[in-house]
């Protein structure tokens, strides 16, 4: 299978690209910068308007990862980039795939459980409606899922995905790092649910939706087993043998993330979504408890 990998040059891209090159597909990564001697083949283009790179459409299957960074300051200038190199750049494989002679027979379209805002103790499955807020969060994950609405596509697979744990990441590395520095505490009153996924879970759930022709619309991607901010914690906590540590008050979190440039909603929001279509179709989660991942993940660090 040929596949076109927009927003490739990013962790979880460079992961998605590997994994399925080392199964036999052919991955082009669409990239601003092309550098030679990479191990995918790489087309340039500016993420906004339809070039020579369209051609590369033809036929393939599309994974559109393109999207700024989320970890930065809720400013409504950030909040419009955040939008924006989203929107723009689905935009243009939207109309590169309307321009093309065949197709794409599936369009995998990352997007984020963020698109819920602050939903307590809520459970959300697929079937859930969007939040109106917080703008950086609903607002920008609404407009990015609206650019690729309609494409013309044999299928639309839309990946509403949780914290990715992975090795050497931002989200990881941030979280060892206060528990490492002793502040590895429950944030605020820590019953924020987090909703997580391993890395190797991630990527087999990109591999389900690429491959399986039953697969079209929302689909969470998550673990079955959400859990609320001080069970998170406490699970770092004793993967890494620290010991207990003192809460830290929102008030803090919120100076912090002045400090850090960083948006104090990414640790006092919580949504607790759970994966019910890929439980209805089967899915097999090998990381399926928090623990598991984390030891899997860190053990030995």
């Amino acid at each position: 299978m040929k596949v076109v990998l927009a927003g490739g040059s990013g962790s979880l891209g460079r992961r998605i690209a590997d994994d399925l090159t080392s199964r036999g597909d052919e991955v082009v990564v669409l990239t601003r910068s092309p550098r030679q001697g990479g191990r995918h083949r790489q087309v340039k283009w500016d993420g906004a308007t339809v070039g020579p790179w369209a051609a590369e459409l033809d036929g393939a299957a599309v994974v559109n990862l393109a999207g700024a960074l989320v970890d930065r300051r809720p400013t409504p200038a950030n909040v419009e980039l955040l939008r924006r190199s989203r929107v723009e750049p689905t935009a243009a494989l939207a109309a590169a795939a309307a321009f093309v002679p065949v197709r794409p027979p599936v369009w995998i379209q990352a997007s984020t459980l963020a698109i819920y805002g602050d939903a307590g103790e809520a459970v959300l499955d697929e079937t859930a409606p969007p939040a109106d807020g917080p703008p950086q969060m609903s607002g920008v994950a609404r407009a990015w899922e609206a650019a690729a609405a309609g494409v013309p596509v044999g299928r639309q697979v839309v990946l509403r995905t949780g914290i990715v744990l992975d090795r050497d990441t931002p989200a990881l590395d941030r979280l060892t790092g206060l528990v490492r520095w002793g502040l590895g505490g429950r944030i605020a009153g820590g019953r924020q649910w987090v909703s997580w996924i391993h890395i190797v879970d991630f990527l087999a759930i990109v591999r389900r939706a690429l491959d399986d022709d039953s697969l079209s619309g929302v689909v969470h991607v998550t673990s079955p087993n959400p859990v609320r901010n001080a069970e998170l914690m406490a699970t770092l906590r004793q993967v890494l043998h620290r010991p207990a540590a003192l809460p830290t008050p929102a008030v803090l979190v919120r100076l912090g993330a002045v400090v850090l440039r960083t948006d104090p909603g990414l640790a006092l929001t919580g949504r607790r979504c759970v994966p019910a279509r890929l439980s209805d179709a089967g899915f097999t989660f090998s990381y399926p408890t928090l623990g598991s991942a984390l030891e899997n993940l860190l053990s030995g660090s």
